[in-house]
């Protein structure tokens, strides 16, 4: 295991700058997910890391050792790919034991490091299997298999998960999870997929455009958001935005007027407008029995779709769209009219120009 440090760490494509300098320290034994959509910069972070890529400013250091100019395969750590990248024409046991063999690893060690790591990933029964006979999971696993068996200090995972089924997605997150428990290996994942990130990282850093917009623990970045670009990119669905200004009552309503709102106290009064944000998920259905004293808007529901245990309702309040999730069991349907609150705890608040989080920002 190792600590894997970037120190100002850069990469430019001639004049491009694909990954703005950035400082970022992951833990020894962590789980790491670098998210973010594509082109952010987070498959050349990986790339720098693993040595596939060279780095045009800044030091990367693994295990407390400067790596820059170190061959990959001297840098201690093994990487899964997106596509498997498995030998065709070799069995599951050759695919796994072809690094130890050009390492000139002795035969009786091989073969104990290959079996015990398919009986860890089960795949005992498949050794003699060539990839063509085993489905995408089982080629996953055999890809798994093969760095593992090369003991590294750092995993690193391109996306490994992406040409699978949604239902094998779900069962292959699930075993990465309860791999990194019994290895305790530093493991740096790359995704664009929110879900897997905020189910598998101890921590994860958010890209786009080449920049870290956030780093922090799933709850962290979800509760708070420092952008309006994490807070729209992580949650699913994404997060409602209106712009609104504040009003001589000390309330804020949107510029179209139809939507009225209190905001924390901690928006400065420099602030005459704001992007007011709130997830799907904290928009409430109410019925008539509300106090008076809590703020309620009356919508239309203009679409609503079923997803099993939840439903998805487009609300209307005035000229204000917001999208609401609430439970599958008897939820309202297009065409009725509905109450509902946005609980001020819920609410965030971003500058207009800059995206930067007024309200429920972390402290760093």
């Amino acid at each position: 295991m190792a600590e894997v440090r970037l120190d100002r760490v850069g990469k430019f494509y001639g004049s491009y700058e694909a990954v703005q300098k950035f400082d970022l320290t992951i833990r020894d034994g962590e789980f790491f997910v670098l998210l973010g959509p594509s082109g952010c910069g987070k498959s050349t972070t990986l790339r720098m890391i693993a040595g596939l890529e060279s780095i045009t400013t800044g030091d990367l250091t693994i295990g407390g050792r400067r790596v820059n100019d170190v061959d990959p395969k001297d840098r201690k750590v093994a990487m899964v790919f997106q596509n498997y990248a498995l030998y065709p024409h070799k069995n599951v046991f050759d695919n796994m034991a072809m690094a130890l063999k050009l390492q000139k690893v002795a035969s009786q060690e091989i073969r104990e490091r290959v079996e015990r790591t398919a009986e860890m990933l089960g795949l005992s029964e498949y050794l003699e299997r060539k990839p063509a006979a085993l489905s995408g999971g089982q080629r996953q696993r055999v890809a798994i298999g093969r760095a593992i068996v090369r003991t590294p200090e750092v995993f690193l995972f391109d996306e490994p998960l992406s040409n699978l089924d949604a239902k094998l997605r779900v069962k292959m997150r699930m075993e990465l999870q309860e791999l990194h428990d019994r290895l305790g290996v530093t493991s740096i994942y790359v995704t664009h997929d929110q879900i897997e990130a905020m189910t598998l990282a101890d921590r994860i850093v958010v890209m786009n455009e080449g920049v870290v917009a956030q780093v922090g623990t799933p709850r962290e970045v979800y509760d708070h958001p420092a952008t309006e670009f994490v807070a729209g990119f992580i949650g699913s669905p994404a997060m409602n935005f209106v712009d609104v200004e504040r009003t001589g009552d000390g309330s804020w309503k949107s510029l179209c007027g139809s939507l009225s709102v209190s905001l924390p106290q901690s928006v400065p009064d420099a602030y005459a407008k704001v992007r007011l944000g709130i997830r799907p998920e904290h928009i409430e259905l109410v019925g008539e029995s509300v106090p008076a004293s809590e703020p309620v808007h009356e919508a239309v529901v203009h679409l609503d779709e079923l997803l099993g245990a939840d439903a998805l309702l487009s609300l209307g309040i005035g000229d204000v769209r917001l999208l609401a999730r609430v439970g599958g069991s008897d939820h309202p349907v297009r065409g009725d009219h509905v109450r509902v609150r946005l609980p001020q705890q819920r609410l965030h608040a971003f500058a207009i120009e800059s995206g930067a989080a007024i309200t429920g920002a972390p402290k760093h």
